[in-house]
């Protein structure tokens, strides 16, 4: 495959697990490709980049030599470091994939050297942090938004779709939850505070983005955790107040596992979205006459592809957000979650 224009090159900015999500959704997605990734570790970097080699997606050429290989350009690029991949010419985007409180550190430093970025959720640890990665974005020019993948799932596009038809009358209500029971340590980012863990960053963030997706900010926030032995949510419960007293209910936990579904209630029907509804295919709507219809709408690969698809459709058409996740819906769920914590007394260190 040739360095083309037509072909969007993205680099990758961490080797975790979500990194390697994103990375193979990439493989199987027309007209993208991963370029580089960058890694604190060059050993790391050199592994990541040889498993997404790109032999697969395009003729297998025969090389004499190593050196040959490591030449070719259609092989993915191992960066030594952060700020190397985000000085990288041949790197048109870079997907920020790091723990929670490197988000904001590692997107400003890709901003200066010139990169348009895709930062995997939550933003930011906080909307202060948000705010100057959005203010900077904004000066500089560049395209930057948060990679709340459930939010591009072709399901999700059939929902919008339903609502603004009105096949549930009025929306007024969601119900909706997303906890997983954890099996790693207290040293793990899911319940290390140095890590920014806890339950509402990592998990709580779906639930509330929906309620921002189908009602707008909140007006009043209110909500009880319980705080576990590392000091970070472990479970938690909230409600949040809309415009014209829409209200949603939601549950997130990182010590148990809810039944993942959400549920949407309007004046004339429902929208039940199917378990697991953050990586949806199927949902039920539930008419005002007790009828029902199960609408699936499946998705490609691991359900990747979509936040990657809308992130290059836009900086190629020179937007500097998506409409389907504004940079100011990224800063009020922020704020919505600076909210919760303060409530519960959780601050992470540096804050």
């Amino acid at each position: 495959m040739s360095n083309s224009p037509s072909v969007f090159r993205w680099g990758i900015l961490g080797t975790g697990n979500i990194a390697h999500q994103f990375a193979r959704a990439l493989t199987d997605l027309p007209g993208h490709r991963l370029q580089a990734v960058g890694s604190r570790s060059a050993e790391k970097a050199r592994a990541f980049a040889d498993e997404f080699a790109h032999a697969d997606q395009d003729n297998v050429r025969a090389h004499a030599s190593y050196e040959d290989l490591a030449r070719d350009q259609d092989n993915v690029r191992a960066h030594a470091s952060y700020e190397d991949l985000a000085r990288d010419p041949e790197v048109d985007a870079i997907y920020i994939a790091t723990p929670h409180p490197a988000h904001a550190p590692n997107a400003l430093m890709c901003l200066l050297y010139g990169k348009h970025l895709l930062v995997e959720k939550p933003f930011t640890l906080n909307a202060q942090e948000a705010e100057a990665i959005i203010l900077t974005a904004r000066d500089k020019g560049l395209f930057v938004m948060e990679a709340m993948w459930t939010r591009f799932f072709p399901l999700m596009d059939r929902v919008r779709e339903m609502i603004r038809d009105g096949a549930i009358g009025e929306p007024r209500m969601l119900q909706a939850d997303f906890g997983y029971r954890s099996d790693k340590g207290p040293e793990h980012r899911h319940l290390n505070r140095k890590l920014g863990g806890g339950a509402l960053l990592d998990v709580g963030v779906y639930p509330l983005s929906l309620a921002h997706m189908l009602f707008g900010p909140p007006e009043k926030v209110a909500g009880v955790a319980h705080m576990g032995v590392t000091g970070v949510d472990e479970e938690a419960a909230i409600t949040t107040l809309h415009e014209d007293g829409r209200i949603a209910c939601l549950t997130t936990a990182v010590v148990l596992r809810t039944p993942q579904e959400a549920h949407i209630l309007g004046t004339a029907g429902r929208l039940r979205i199917h378990a697991n509804w953050w990586q949806p295919k199927a949902m039920t709507l539930t008419r005002a006459d007790g009828s029902e219809e199960l609408i699936e709408v499946p998705y490609e690969g691991n359900g990747y592809r979509y936040e990657a698809e809308e992130a290059a459709r836009c900086i190629r058409a020179g937007m500097l957000e998506s409409p389907l996740m504004t940079l100011q819906e990224t800063l009020d769920l922020m704020r919505t979650m600076d909210t919760l914590r303060a409530s519960w007394g959780l601050k992470y260190p540096g804050e």
